[in-house]
């Protein structure tokens, strides 16, 4: 019934996405529908259940590994850009009762990603009292956003990167956020946190493009969790000898697992965390046109596709 687009489809098509893909895939890893049939042996699922898919089929828990990786939604397995589609029952998860099938949808990759930036690496696991910084206005750290403040009420000062000429200026004031035009917002996010010891979590979007100021931002002892790339895979970036110079731990990540997702829906519902999507919703019809208004960044929060 429902799909959401990751900016993983916009550069599937580009050749730039690094992990694996298959030409002719169905595009898109984010959907949520209701199960129509179900194979003779499955248990974990019944015809009218409503459910969500998970990004890499073979994740379930635990660590990725390169077997896991090739069962991308969307990049080696066909995707949710389609009005029927047949998945493994261990690749789908329960949809949270408090989300219509557009909210859900995007829990598959930004939601889940969020999650396990905060929660992921469980010896630096987010806690009460935690300074959190994110890049901009996309899925992913708006729900960041939504998380700590509903589940955790840590502190958070939260930056647009983006150009503000590409936003509605009344949307803008609607935001929850705290917003800075600054070149040099890493020193100024780490000034604003107390005692200015820098932040305890950075979700970093921007990539080469905002490591560095990432590495002003962070506390020491703190968590930079590397995300995407969204300002390009060009230009100056710090070398490793950074993480040292700045004692923290900087880690990659690729969404989450089934086990880490259901943790997730049981938090999303306990809390009432409803997912921000756009106004604007496309139909199956139009998925041309809705990638066109994701590139030009006109999106806010989710775009979501709607499949009848």
């Amino acid at each position: 019934h429902g799909a959401s687009l990751n900016y993983r489809d916009l550069i599937i098509p580009k050749g730039q996405y690094p992990f694996p893909q298959r030409d002719g895939v169905v595009p898109a890893s984010d959907g949520s529908g209701t199960v129509e049939e179900v194979g003779g042996q499955v248990t974990r699922f019944k015809k009218g259940d409503e459910v969500v898919t998970l990004f890499n089929q073979g994740h379930l828990g635990g660590s990725l590994n390169p077997t896991i990786n090739e069962t991308g939604v969307g990049g080696v397995i066909d995707g949710t850009l389609q009005q029927y589609g047949k998945f493994d029952e261990q690749g789908l998860v329960k949809k949270p009762k408090n989300l219509d099938f557009l909210e859900a949808s995007t829990l598959s990759c930004a939601g889940l990603t969020a999650w396990n930036g905060l929660y992921g690496l469980e010896s630096r696991a987010l806690k009460q009292g935690d300074w959190v910084l994110t890049q901009g206005t996309g899925g992913v750290s708006i729900f960041a956003i939504q998380v700590v403040r509903k589940i955790r009420r840590c502190n958070r000062h939260r930056y647009d990167l983006l150009r503000s000429q590409s936003r509605n200026p009344q949307e803008a004031r609607r935001r929850p956020r705290h917003q800075l035009q600054d070149t040099n917002w890493g020193e100024t996010a780490r000034k604003l946190t107390p005692d200015q010891l820098g932040v305890h979590h950075i979700l970093e979007v921007g990539g080469p493009t905002t490591m560095a100021q990432s590495l002003k931002a962070i506390k020491i002892d703190g968590v930079i969790s590397i995300i995407g790339f969204l300002g390009g895979v060009k230009g100056e970036q710090p070398t490793f000898l950074d993480c040292l110079t700045n004692i923290c731990t900087v880690r990659g990540l690729l969404v989450g697992s089934r086990l880490m997702f259901e943790d997730m829906n049981r938090a999303v519902e306990a809390n009432n965390i409803k997912p921000v999507v756009d106004e604007k919703v496309f139909s199956l019809e139009e998925v041309r046109e809705a990638y066109e208004y994701m590139w030009a960044q006109k999106h806010f929060g989710k775009l979501c596709i709607r499949i009848d």
